[in-house]
């Protein structure tokens, strides 16, 4: 009764008022406060959308992108839907903490959150003056729980629902955590542009260092980017970025973060980048990231008990790699000078009668086979109405040796303007182990996607030979056995008639098996398939590692057979393995955030050797041979490198295909270079061979190696002599002469015609 008795004197208070106009004021003004109160109270409800509670709070959990590490652990790449790579508030160094509260929430350390005079200065300055330069008001804490949070996007009401969430939200995170802890947080989930989320990715990706590293005027630029990350962003705006830097120093100072002299000098500085996008078009090994993406993915799919947790984009996996990355870099630059002046002389060579510019039936065949004809096809329009469409001239960039070009160009100008260019695949393993030292897959990734390393197979050539004498030798066939050079007409082979690139006078000579190898004799590697028998040369394939399908066929013997660049190093690696093949692998373990190992990669056991030690023995020594004075001989006269080191050339059918597979004592690097389209070839073997265009690869690259005082190592170790039973069995004559009757009833530009007929009698 007391309290009816009250409310009844409030009114009789209140209808006394005068005069009425101020009554209806004050009611207004009453009528508001309560209103506002039950829509702020309404908000704490969560009747506008639920509030994260202080549970959600304490375990907050970042997407994190998925990081790549080379064999040094420095980081190489990321995998990410936001590039974000959270740190501990104790690796962030003061001055970015600093920096942060001075420019962005000078009264950070005395506010609970909510800072109250800002909010006033806002709702004068701003609603009742106009002035739209007095800030939002916002604390960092009210920011984290918008980073943490994203608004709704809605204006008006939605805009203050969400201004009070975050001030809900706010306090909740001041309550929980300390002053330091939330500035962790925030620098952990704001974005810097680019793509690039906290200060770690932010400081890996504008100045090429962790966060702890920032220097102070570093740490300016980044800070300073929170304003705008577009506008003042320091790769598209140095200039504003530089002032804004400035300022974000001035302020620092102005609240006794710098000594003033400190800060004058720091704002005399340039602005200084080392820009690392970590993207997947660039940054150092594109293809080989690309590959040990597609491993991680399949990996992630496949595993025993795979956690459907885990993604490769937000979880913040670490992937350890084998990858040298100082070996890397110099193969790219290799790669680079080799191939740019290559590409000149392949050009020069064609002249005008480059299939890509006056050859209608190639240009035409190119066109229909292009991914851009086929989408065009399949959706049903006819041959006319797609030439039309791809002849639609728009701004275009192109690419060449040069760098890009933007030009007005069509689809077909792109594709016969990329259809000339040369490409090639090199690839570096420990034959000890496999792990991939090196990893090239092509020119230049963005414009050309195809790794010919891991999606390609190509003709082998001559580089096949090794295994043919190798399979020879396991056979019984002595090393000195002599093998005449003459051309043979296979009747039962369609009369097929392997030549040799030598002249007329080679049909007089016979060679004993090294020296064969040695100068690559075609007739001869046949000769040896034959006598030892295709079925034993597949197997042989088969037994180093080889599991691409194989033609049995006597062209076997000159490389017809399609390998993978893998298969043919891994194979190669048995010759300085104790006759053991490797299988090249990419990854060497990977964890989650936390540290914990999910994947080890584990080594082959109990592998059993290919063929016996005389023959290692004796295959070395014959390919050691090849580089001393035969078809890889440059490697001595032109580059002048003096290391131990072994190998074998390789030219396919019309100069579609050059390789060389190099071998020293603890590594193998094969290289390939020829055309995406198999229908164009080097204009020339001069300009084709192996030895021309995929030797430089290895040759310039080793130089500088040799060279460089931190890989120098990988060039220095020895062969081993051989046993004296082995140097026994080589010491012969290379090459015997015809006598003088037998030249004079041969006919040089004549084949013997007969039937091929291996050991086994097919």
């Amino acid at each position: 009764m007391s309290e009816i008795r009250t409310v009844k004197k409030l009114i009789r208070a209140f209808r006394s008022v005068r005069p009425p106009w101020f009554r209806y004021l004050l009611a207004s003004l009453l009528t508001g406060v309560v209103l506002m109160a039950l829509f702020i109270g309404s908000v704490y409800a969560g009747l506008w959308g639920r509030l994260p509670g202080k549970s959600e709070l304490r375990d907050i959990r970042h997407d994190r992108a998925s990081e790549v590490y080379a064999a040094d652990s420095s980081l190489i790449g990321k995998y990410y839907l936001a590039d974000r790579q959270p740190i501990a508030v104790d690796d962030i160094p003061d001055c970015v903490l600093e920096a942060l509260v001075a420019i962005e929430d000078e009264r950070f350390y005395r506010h609970s959150g909510i800072d109250y005079p800002s909010l006033l200065r806002v709702f004068f300055k701003t609603l009742l003056m106009g002035d739209s330069g007095a800030g939002g008001g916002s604390t960092l804490s009210q920011q984290l729980a918008k980073n943490l949070y994203p608004r709704s996007g809605g204006g008006g009401p939605g805009l203050v629902v969400d201004k009070l969430k975050e001030m809900f939200t706010a306090r909740r995170l001041e309550r929980i955590y300390s002053k330091k802890e939330i500035l962790g947080l925030y620098l952990n989930t704001v974005s810097f542009g680019d793509n690039s989320f906290g200060i770690e990715s932010a400081s890996q990706k504008f100045f090429g260092v962790p966060a702890e590293e920032l220097r102070t005027e570093e740490a300016a630029t980044l800070i300073g980017m929170l304003k705008a990350t577009h506008s003042y962003n320091p790769r598209l705006f140095p200039e504003r970025s530089l002032e804004r830097r400035n300022l974000v120093l001035d302020a620092m100072a102005r609240n006794e973060y710098l000594e003033r002299e400190r800060a004058d000098s720091l704002q005399a500085l340039p602005l200084e980048l080392d820009y690392n996008p970590y993207s997947a078009n660039e940054g150092m090994a594109p293809y080989f990231r690309e590959t040990v993406r597609r491993e991680v993915a399949n990996w992630l799919k496949d595993r025993p008990g795979a956690d459907s947790a885990l993604n490769l984009y937000t979880s913040g996996l670490r992937i350890y790699t084998t990858l040298n990355p100082g070996m890397q870099r110099l193969a790219e630059s290799s790669m680079r000078e080799h191939m740019q002046s290559l590409q000149a002389d392949f050009e020069e060579a064609y002249g005008n009668r480059a299939p890509w510019k006056n050859n209608r039936k190639f240009i035409d065949r190119y066109i229909r086979q292009s991914p851009p004809y086929r989408k065009l096809a399949s959706s049903g329009l006819g041959h006319e109405d797609i030439l039309d469409s791809l002849g639609q001239k728009r701004p275009m960039v192109l690419a060449d040796w040069g760098g890009e070009t933007e030009t007005e160009a069509s689809t077909l100008d792109s594709l016969m303007h990329y259809a000339r260019f040369l490409n090639t695949g090199s690839l570096a393993i420990d034959s000890r182990s496999g792990a991939v030292l090196s990893w090239i897959g092509g020119i230049n990734f963005k414009y050309f996607k195809y790794d010919h390393i891991s999606q390609s197979r190509r003709q082998v050539g001559s580089t096949f030979k090794p295994i043919v004498y190798t399979a020879a030798l396991e056979s019984g066939i002595d090393p000195c056995q002599h093998f005449s050079a003459r051309e043979v007409r296979y009747e039962n082979l369609e009369d097929w008639t392997p030549s040799n690139s030598g002249d007329k006078d080679e049909a007089y000579l016979n060679y004993s098996m090294q020296a064969a190898l040695q100068n690559s004799v075609n007739t001869v590697a046949v000769k040896v398939l034959e006598q030892t028998g295709i079925p034993q040369v597949v197997a042989q394939a088969r037994a180093m590692g080889i599991d691409a399908p194989l033609p049995e066929k006597p062209s076997l013997a000159l490389g017809t057979g399609s390998i993978g660049i893998p298969e043919l190093a891994g194979a190669y690696a048995s010759f300085v393995n104790q006759s053991r093949p490797v299988t090249p692998y990419l990854i060497e373990r990977i964890t989650d955030r936390e540290g914990n190992v999910l994947y080890r990669h584990e080594p082959e056991k109990d592998l059993q050797p290919a063929y016996s030690e005389r023959t290692r023995q004796l295959m070395l020594e014959m390919l050691q041979a090849v580089v001393d004075g035969g078809t890889a001989s440059r490697i001595r006269s032109t580059y002048g490198l003096r290391g131990d080191i072994a190998g074998k050339t390789g030219t396919t059918q019309n100069n579609k295909d050059a390789w060389f597979a190099a071998i020293t004592p603890r590594m193998v690097h094969v290289s390939w270079v020829g055309l995406e389209s198999h229908e164009i070839g080097f204009p020339n073997t001069r300009i084709g061979q192996g030895a021309n265009a995929a030797l430089p690869l290895f040759a310039q690259w080793y130089g500088e190696l040799a060279r460089d005082p931190d890989l120098r190592e990988w060039t220095t170790q020895r062969f081993g002599d051989p046993s004296s039973e082995v140097a026994g069995l080589l010491d012969c004559e290379p090459v015997k002469r015809d006598g003088f009757f037998k030249r004079l009833f041969t006919n040089p530009d004549k084949a013997k015609t007969r039937k091929f007929k291996d050991n086994n009698g097919n």
